[in-house]
This record gives C-alpha cells, sequence and structure tokens, in this order.
C-alpha cells in the first residue's frame, strides 16, 4: 500500500520531542512517509535550547528543491523557520506549490527560549501567510503576528480577521494556552475559521499534564498528515486534534523538565487491542 508524502520544513529538536522529529514521528502515525526540510538545529533537552545554529538560506533552498524534485508531496507544513532570510528561501520554494501548507507559526519554546529572530515576524506576515492553506497560531503568536492583545471574544475575532487580512485561507486559534475560564473550567477550546467564514469550534478535555512539549508541531504535522490522506480540512482538523488529545492523555514523565506528548499513542493502543484479542483464541 502506498502511503502519501507529507513534508516538514522545520527545525531540528535534539530532545525529539518537538520540530523535525515531533513531525516525523506524527506522520508516521498518521499513515504518512515523511519528509524534511531542515531551517535550524536546536542543542535542546527538556529544560532549555542551549544552543542555535542555523543553515544558509542557500541550503535550506537546496533541500526542498531536490525534495520537491523526486517525491509526490500531497502536504507540508513549516515550523521554527528561524530568520528572514530562510523564509525567504522557504517562500520562493514553495510559490508554485500544488499542494496545502500548514503554516505554524513557531516563535517561542515550551522553555521560553525564542525560536523566531525579531526582525522575521514581518517576514512571517508577509511571506508565508500568503501561502498558508492553514495558519496554526496559540494565543501568544496570534497576539504577536495581529499586533492586538486577547482579551476577550471580541479580541480573538478581530486577531482572526487580521490574520485572514494577511492571507491566510484559514486560521485555527489554538485554546492551550487560554486562561482556565476563557476557554471553561475543564475544555480546551479551538476555533477554525476559513476565510469565507465558516467557522468550527473543537472542544477536547483539558488534560493536567506538565508534558506538552512539541505540541504544536504534533497538531499542525498531524493536520497535514491527514491533509496528505485527502481529508478535507474540518476532518483533518478533528483528527488531529484527536490524535493529540491521545498523545497528551498517555504522555509519561521524560527528562526534568516539560516532557513530550506520546507520538507513538495509537500504536500502543494497536498492540494492547492485538494483545487482548490474542489472549480470547
Amino acid at each position: 500500500m502506498a502511503h502519501p508524502c507529507a513534508l516538514t520544513i522545520a527545525g531540528s529538536d535534539s530532545g525529539g520531542g518537538a520540530g523535525i522529529q515531533a513531525d516525523l514521528k506524527t506522520f508516521m502515525m498518521q499513515g504518512c512517509y515523511g519528509l524534511s526540510v531542515i531551517t535550524a538545529l536546536t542543542a535542546q533537552n527538556t529544560c532549555a535550547v542551549s544552543a542555535i545554529e542555523a543553515p544558509t538560506p542557500g541550503f535550506v533552498a537546496e533541500q526542498l528543491r531536490v525534495v520537491r524534485a523526486d517525491f509526490p508531496i500531497r502536504a507540508a507544513k513549516t515550523g521554527m523557520l528561524f530568520s528572514e532570510v530562510i523564509i525567504g528561501a522557504v517562500a520562493e520554494g514553495l510559490a508554485d506549490k500544488d499542494f496545502p501548507v500548514v503554516v505554524d507559526p513557531v516563535c517561542v519554546a515550551q522553555s521560553g527560549a525564542r525560536l523566531l529572530m525579531p526582525e522575521a515576524v514581518e517576514a512571517i506576515l508577509t511571506r508565508m501567510l500568503p501561502l498558508a492553506d492553514l495558519l496554526t497560531p496559540n494565543r501568544l503568536e496570534a497576539e504577536l503576528l495581529a499586533g492586538l492583545p486577547i482579551g476577550g471574544k471580541a479580541d480573538a475575532d478581530e486577531v482572526i480577521r487580521r490574520l485572514l487580512a494577511r492571507g491566510a485561507k484559514a486560521v485555527l486559534l489554538k485554546g492551550g494556552h487560554f486562561e482556565i475560564g476563557q476557554t471553561s473550567d475543564s475544555l480546551v477550546t479551538d476555533r477554525l475559521v476559513l476565510a469565507d467564514g465558516r467557522e468550527w469550534v473543537l472542544s477536547r478535555p483539558f488534560v493536567a499534564t506538565r508534558n506538552t512539549h512539541g505540541t504544536g508541531c504534533t497538531l499542525s504535522a498531524g493536520i497535514a498528515g491527514q491533509l496528505a490522506l485527502g481529508k478535507a480540512l474540518p476532518e483533518a482538523v478533528e483528527a488531529a486534534r484527536d490524535y493529540l488529545q491521545l498523545a497528551l492523555e498517555t504522555a509519561w514523565d521524560l527528562g526534568d523538565g516539560d516532557g513530550p506528548v506520546n507520538h507513538l499513542a495509537p500504536y500502543e493502543r494497536h498492540l494492547s487491542e492485538s494483545a487482548k484479542q490474542a489472549s480470547k483464541h
């Protein structure tokens, strides 16, 4: 059985919980063949990002060129793009794309380390949003890109309008960074809004865990994987959100800081169900 190709354009996380590593694990769990273009190397673990090294924009562009030349890419996602010149190289390499692109505007790591240079914010707005079939900001990223703090639903509505006006075809405003009470006491609520005004509200139970490293990468990769499988955007978002929920619910403590979600959760569930079936015979 052929598996559709899904591409991640993002930074490498040496701790394996976010970035390229999380994306490739997620693609596999969606049933996709994962490809990668590495935009930055990070030295990090669950506690901190201690160093970042970026390849030249030309090398980023060459990675993207050769991957696109040889593989039938069905969907892609972007994550950590780091600098204005790397964003330019990626945007040029995707200018003639014939597949959907999910843009995850990664700005800050879970540990608080900045993953996007300050001068690169405008480049995200002008170069990447027009390429985005879906933009997946958390609260802090949405406020930064829209230039407006979110104090309530009216502000959130305006932030989404501003991001759609910059060219994104759809925005998924994630609820994980909103205070309890702005979603509800027990639910995390995400809002998917399309440029034509259609909207879906996705709520899932809040998972009380410190192991949330890589949640944004995992969700955007899950959506890209589902799009590669041929799902329509609302269905792709629902399926990816279900995958992330299971990964959060089954995460275990790893390292001394904020551990990763459990990317292997569907595989573990499959093994458990297979063992139960075998025991009946």
